[in-house]
Parts: C-alpha cells; sequence; structure tokens
C-alpha cells in the first residue's frame, strides 16, 4: 500500500524534513526535478512549454522547473498571474531571469504552448478561486495543450478532492506523497494520469494509505483440493422487500459460491417475495421469513434458523422502512458475535437507535453508508461531511467501534485508527444496486475470513470498483447496470489470483 498524506500532515512532514534535513530551497529543487522527469518530453518534437505561476512555494516550483528546462535545452516560457513571490519562488525567479528565460504577466490572453505545466495553486488551497485565477484556469482546460500540474491541479482542494473552479490535467506529479484530494471528490474527473514523485519527506503523522492490486493478491489465497463447502464459510444475507426484491437478488448475485467465493449463501427475504427471488436462485439456499406489511416481521425463532452455523451475515438490502428493522437488528447485535454488515434500510434504522447499541454488541461491524446515509448515521451536515470525510469517517468508527466505509468515487474505509482509500471504481456505477453488490462481496469475504474485518472491507470494496470497471469496458458508463458490476466479479477475482 502507498502512503497517503492529508494536507495537514504534508505541511508538517515538510518543515520537518526542512528543519532536519535539507534547505527549503534544496527540497524546491528536488520537487521541480521529480516533476521534469515526469513529463513526456519524448511524445514531442521540440515542445514549446509554459509554465503558469500563482504566488506561493506552488509557483516557486515552477520557476525552479523552468530553471531546470532551460539548462536542459528546452524552450520554455513563464506566464505570472500576479507579481508577488515566496521567498524561495523568487530565488528561482531570478535563476530563471540569468538564465534568459521569457516571461510576461497575464493579460487576458494565453500563449499558445504544447505543454502547460500548472502551478498555480498548491494542496492548501481551499475555497473558489478569484476571478483572475479562474479565467486563467478555464483558458487551460480549454488549450489544445498537454496539462500537467504540479502537486495537485490548481482550484482541487488537497484534503477532499473539491473545487469549485479546478485545472483539468493530462497528468498530475505528486510530491512528496499522495494526498486524499488526489482520490476523493472530483478527483477522477480532474486528474488524467497520476504519478508521485518521492522527495525524501517523512511522514510525522500516521498516513492513510492507497490499497492496490498487489494488497488484494495477498489476501486472497489459493483455494486447497483438500476441501469443502464448509471450508469457505456459510453466510446469510437478510433483506429484501415487495418494492425493493431487486437488493436482495444483487447481493446474492455477487456473494454467491461461484462469485465471491463463499461456501453457502443462504437469502432470508419475505415469504411474499420468494417466487420472485427463486429464479435467481442455483447455488444458494433460500430461507423464508414471516412479514407483516410486505416486509420482514421479527420472530427471534426465524432470525435464529437464518443465522445457525454462519460465519458472517449481511443485513438491509432493500430491507424497507420497516418498524421490525429495529428489533430484528438489536437481536442480531445483542445476542451474537460473528461479523455483520449493515447497509442501506439496516443503516437507517441503526441511525434512529441509540449509539450505545453499537459499542456494546460483540458483533463485529462493518457499516457501509453513502455520504446521505452518513449525514443521518453521523448527525454531521453533508457539506461538513463532503469537504472533510476523512477526518468524519475516522471519528465515527473511532467513537463507535466499528469499521466504516464510506462510499463515494473512491472508497474511504477505516476502523478509526487506520484509514485506507480504495481507488478502483467507474463513472458507470453511479446507478441503483451497486451499492447491493458491494454489500454481498464484502460478506461473502466476510464468511471466509471472519477474522480479518477491516482487510475484508478493503478488498471488497477493490473487487467492487474493478468489477464495475470491467462492465464499464463492456456497457459504457450510461448504459452499464448494477447487475453487469455483478456478473463480472469472477472476472475481477480470476485476474487477482491468475
Amino acid at each position: 500500500m502507498k502512503e497517503i498524506l492529508s494536507v495537514d500532515n504534508m505541511r508538517k512532514s515538510d518543515e520537518h524534513t526542512i528543519k532536519t534535513f535539507v534547505s527549503s530551497k534544496e527540497l524546491m529543487y528536488s520537487a521541480a526535478l521529480g516533476i521534469y522527469n515526469s513529463i513526456p518530453f519524448d511524445s514531442f518534437s521540440s515542445p514549446k512549454a509554459l509554465i503558469v505561476c500563482g504566488t506561493g512555494n506552488n509557483a516557486g516550483d515552477g520557476y525552479a522547473l523552468a530553471s531546470i528546462m532551460a539548462k536542459n535545452g528546452h524552450r520554455v516560457s513563464l506566464l505570472l498571474i500576479e507579481d508577488r513571490f515566496s521567498e524561495d519562488g523568487k530565488y528561482y525567479f531570478d535563476k530563471c531571469l540569468e538564465q534568459g528565460v521569457k516571461y510576461s504577466f497575464y493579460d487576458g490572453i494565453l500563449p499558445k504552448a504544447d505543454i502547460i505545466v500548472d502551478c498555480i495553486f498548491g494542496t492548501g488551497f481551499y475555497g473558489e478561486p478569484k476571478e483572475i485565477y479562474k479565467e486563467v484556469i478555464n483558458k487551460i482546460n480549454t488549450s489544445c495543450a498537454f496539462v500537467v500540474s504540479a502537486d495537485i491541479n490548481s482550484g482541487l482542494n488537497g484534503d477532499s478532492g473539491l473545487g469549485v473552479c479546478s485545472v483539468k490535467s493530462d497528468l498530475t506529479v505528486s510530491i512528496g506523497s499522495y494526498k486524499s484530494g488526489h482520490f476523493l471528490g472530483m478527483a477522477k474527473d480532474k486528474i488524467g494520469s497520476l504519478v508521485n514523485c518521492n522527495i525524501g519527506i517523512e511522514p510525522q503523522d500516521k498516513p492513510y494509505y492507497l490499497f492496490e492490486k498487489e494488497d488484494a493478491k495477498k489476501l486472497l489465497l489459493k483455494r486447497e483440493n483438500y476441501s469443502h463447502k464448509g471450508t469457505y464459510g456459510y453466510i446469510t444475507l437478510i433483506g429484501g422487500s415487495y418494492e425493493y426484491s431487486g437488493a436482495i437478488k444483487l447481493a446474492n448475485m455477487s456473494a454467491s459460491a461461484m462469485r465471491t467465493g463463499t461456501g453457502v449463501v443462504r437469502l432470508a427475504t419475505p415469504k411474499s417475495i420468494g417466487f420472485s427471488v427463486m429464479p435467481y436462485l442455483v447455488e444458494p439456499t433460500l430461507y423464508p421469513l414471516s412479514e407483516e406489511n410486505d416486509a420482514i416481521k421479527f420472530v427471534s425463532e426465524e432470525i435464529d434458523g437464518a443465522l445457525k452455523g454462519v460465519k458472517a451475515v449481511g443485513i438491509g438490502m432493500g430491507l424497507g422502512q420497516n418498524g421490525e428493522n429495529d428489533k430484528i437488528i438489536r437481536y442480531i447485535l445483542d445476542n451474537y458475535s460473528l461479523p455483520v454488515l449493515l447497509d442501506a434500510d439496516a443503516i437507517n434504522t441503526v441511525s434512529r437507535l441509540d449509539s450505545s447499541l453499537l459499542k456494546s454488541t460483540k458483533c463485529k461491524l462493518v457499516l457501509t453508508p453513502h455520504l446521505k446515509e452518513f449525514e443521518r448515521l453521523s448527525g454531521v451536515p453533508l457539506k461538513e461531511i463532503e469537504n472533510n470525510p476523512v477526518v468524519y469517517a475516522r471519528e465515527y468508527a473511532r467513537e463507535n467501534g466499528v469499521v466504516l466505509l464510506l462510499k463515494g468515487s473512491s472508497t474511504i474505509i477505516t476502523d478509526g485508527e487506520n484509514v485506507i482509500i480504495s481507488n478502483t471504481g467507474s463513472a458507470g456505477m453511479a446507478t441503483a444496486g451497486s451499492g447491493d453488490v458491494l454489500s454481498g462481496i464484502i460478506t461473502s469475504l466476510l464468511g471466509q475470513y471472519p477474522s480479518k474485518v477491516l482487510e475484508m472491507a478493503c478488498l471488497g470494496a477493490y473487487i467492487n470498483g474493478y468489477a464495475g470497471e470491467l462492465a464499464e469496458k463492456e456497457n459504457g458508463a450510461i448504459s452499464m447496470i448494477a447487475s453487469d458490476t455483478a456478473k463480472n466479479v469472477s472476472s475481477a477475482i480470476k485476474s487477482l489470483i491468475d
């Protein structure tokens, strides 16, 4: 897993490195050299480069980069938006002047170039750019140049990945370590390729981590011939209602023994939707539950029967808003000590219950809310969550003793101490049922590896997103549906174990 730093952690780490190891000017030069070595100059024939600079140290990286380019014989010029410099930035700007690098101030025209390097704002930027900066950013985005952003795309927040007006790059070169803003929020829509340049900055606080393909491969153990279905766990999925029968079918599709690998799937649904679910059952078994008003009715003996012998349970997919839900969830959390995934209507139910229920249970809980569900769950306004999702997710997980998986363009997984981001997924997954597929995958994995709750939440998020990427390639972002993701789960897993 690669390290990801918050903006504050990066700032502290930067300061520590400068105080202890190298001067700020040397560090700026290393950053510029990293950017220089990442630009694909060979793809162009004698390219003309334009470096667009703001006023801070990000602009300083641009001046140092221009100096390196000039030294190596590249055609390069500078465009300044304001006549203001940081101390180190001024040092490298003066070097550019000594080397004869041409510069101009923005006057409403963006000079033509083959390569434009965005050195306007750094990772600490937040809010809305001033009008002159918006104008420059929009001109960069409508140019025909190859756009490189230094550290992060100007206008994006380094923690949230959100921005009112931001540069859209072909290449972004992260400096030191990745930032969470490289993956969250709008990042996937704004960043073409992303590379990181390690310049020797050691994190001062515990970093977050990026979950990658190699991490997934290590968690999927090879199957032995001397094994049977019980070796790989029995799981129960509880959900479905007359109105939402499709949700539990999707969860089942992705959790079946031929997909994510669990030994046996038991589907516990209201009796009335049994016939609509049966056509989708080949390997799994059906466990009909009593119902009231077209939804599951709480009967303790039936819940015990549904959970008998299982290694993990997933509940909430298509459960509906039913007064019996709180009884079902309370009963499971009060009487069992196994991994339990709470999704959708189970999360909405928990948000109305006393949080002491989560803290006192012996179950190992995984909660999988999207942003609106997390707003209800945490009581924190949606806008605040969007602006700092990692902080609120980690705080909630720590306070309640759960693994929280916060869904979004990238997925945040945390147990309150560790923070892991999975960056797989596609735009086509913004469709009904995608969360049900994810819940089926994770519950299946929990049934196979019940002692590795955080790891299985990460692996499930990765597999789900990867399957979604494969589905989008086949069907396109507009036309794909959640069942396309479920159908590609086996292909995603196969690529991890081959």
